[in-house]
């Protein structure tokens, strides 16, 4: 840096500097102020030229290489994804230019330090220092089903150096439905839905998902079924319903949207083959104050699991389940309550919660419900059977019996169950209770990877009821559980190809 003494001297030749001092010499004592003063001025402007790295090397450090988004619905926004630059030198660095490649007409857009592209100039960075920059990409329809490779770059100009990172988006076009009241019509796989602010089938409608469709619902959107839902998925092609976070981070974290909900008056339903994730509840069954029947549904060889409050939840419904597994529920499993006519065949509760503490037992069967603290619903519990099934979990007491009045008894019936359940002075009365093995774990392969199927060395292995397994010959896999006339409790049959993973 130079001198005063020097920068002085250059400033004492510049001719308008000899004009000024002319003008003021008479002044002695403004003389010198001002004298300082202007050397003041060059010294600091002759620093601030030094101030920033030059030079046609410049090299920023990134925090990656790569900014890669998940598949991102055409017309709808993505997440906010974020990358940092960072300045490794002892003077700042200004950045000419932030820019993205395709410039106006990109599907992305970037915020620099709350400035919007998509350009952003003379953005400085000092020493040491990092800056923030957000991506966001909106992809417009692409006319075919299947994704496509959306990219891009952010490219940084400093000085004569010029750096990028990649920006690399799946574009996806969807069915959306968009708070649509759905009439009776027939989904195909040929592209995923989106549901958005919610949606229901109409009263009298049939809405038939075929084998393979993925649905995919918005924060707190609900399917509402007023008509009726029939679902036919297969085992090599099932219908998926779950939240549109596609990130891989999300694939088990619950609250995402809010469930299937079966309206009173809803009939016929059925559901096959079917995966339902990452909502509040599953699947709830009937609502209060009205004089429609309740619904009812008929749902085999489905998974639900990652749910805040519950896999099923019913009011006064009737539910026959078959080769189910409902697993990892912040309050149950199962709630059915109101009365209600249930039957629950070679299914599988495996409730292993961990996101909270999961203070309520994951089966509740009961004759009631009470509705904000005021309100009591009741009705007659005309069956409720689980049999040749596992009800199990980490909790002392995972089965609740809860009639209205203390004393009453109600119908139900667990017929060869491996049961966790807090034992008592008396025994399980043999009424309810037939060949009940009580807090045997099951032996499943790994709950925290929510793999329900059992292990080679499972206690489950060969303890069902021959009756009952005839009742559902093939397990949820599509293997045939009576091949050794010994079927397996739950929805999964142990074989030499699926006990150990």
């Amino acid at each position: 840096m130079m001198k005063l003494s020097v920068l002085f001297l250059h400033a004492r030749g510049h001719p308008v500097f000899r004009i000024f001092m002319s003008t003021i010499r008479s002044h002695n004592s403004l003389y010198y102020i001002i004298l300082l003063s202007l050397s003041g001025i060059i010294f600091l402007s002759s620093c601030n030229k030094e101030r920033y790295v030059t030079g046609p090397d410049v090299s920023l450090q990134f925090s990656l290489d790569t900014l890669y988004f998940d598949t991102i619905f055409t017309t709808v926004g993505s997440t906010t994804r974020s990358f940092t630059v960072h300045n490794p030198y002892d003077r700042t660095v200004k950045v000419g230019e932030i820019r993205l490649g395709g410039g106006a007409s990109s599907p992305y857009r970037i915020n620099v330090d709350g400035v919007q592209g998509p350009v952003v100039r003379d953005v400085e960075i000092l020493p040491h220092d990092s800056l923030y920059i957000f991506v966001e990409v909106t992809i417009d329809p692409l006319g075919n089903n299947m994704p496509l490779l959306v990219q891009d770059s952010v490219l940084f100009l400093t000085n004569n150096s010029v750096q990028d990172i990649d920006l690399v988006a799946w574009g996806q076009d969807v069915h959306l439905i968009d708070g649509e009241i759905i009439g009776t019509e027939t989904w195909p796989a040929d592209k995923p839905y989106l549901v958005v602010h919610s949606m229901m089938v109409d009263t009298n409608a049939v809405l038939t998902v075929e084998k393979g469709v993925l649905v995919y619902s918005h924060f707190n959107s609900t399917i509402y079924v007023a008509g009726r839902l029939v679902v036919e998925g297969t085992v090599e092609e099932p219908v998926i319903f779950s939240g549109d976070r596609l990130e891989g981070m999300y694939d088990d974290i619950p609250g995402q949207w809010s469930g299937i909900y079966f309206l009173n008056g809803s009939s016929g339903n059925r559901l096959e083959h079917v995966i339902i994730k990452n909502g509040i509840y599953g699947v709830h069954l009937g609502n209060f104050y009205t004089t429609d029947p309740p619904p009812d549904l008929h749902i085999t060889n489905t998974v639900i699991e990652h749910m805040n409050w519950a896999g099923i939840s019913s009011v006064g419904a009737a539910i026959e389940a078959e080769n189910c597994v409902i697993a990892d529920c912040g309050y149950y499993a199962l709630t059915l309550t109101s009365g209600g006519d249930y039957r629950f065949i070679h299914c599988t509760v495996g409730n292993y919660w961990n996101w909270s503490n999961r203070t309520t037992p994951s089966v509740v069967v009961s004759d009631y419900y009470i509705l904000n603290d005021t309100a009591v619903f009741r009705g007659e519990l005309r069956r409720a059977e689980f049999l040749n099934t596992i009800l199990y979990g980490d909790k002392e007491d995972e089965f609740v019996v809860a009639p209205w009045q203390e004393g009453d008894t109600l119908n139900f019936l667990l017929d060869h169950v491996l049961l966790r359940k807090k034992e008592g002075e008396e025994p399980l009365d043999t009424m309810h209770y037939h060949s009940v093995w009580l807090n045997h774990d099951p032996g499943f392969v790994s709950v925290w990877d929510y793999d329900f199927h059992l292990d080679s060395l499972s206690f489950a292995r060969d303890r069902g009821a021959p009756v009952f397994g005839q009742m559902v010959p093939y397990d949820l896999d599509g293997h045939d559980r009576m091949a050794d006339g010994k079927p397996d409790p739950g929805a999964y049959e142990w074989t030499d190809t699926t006990g150990v993973r």
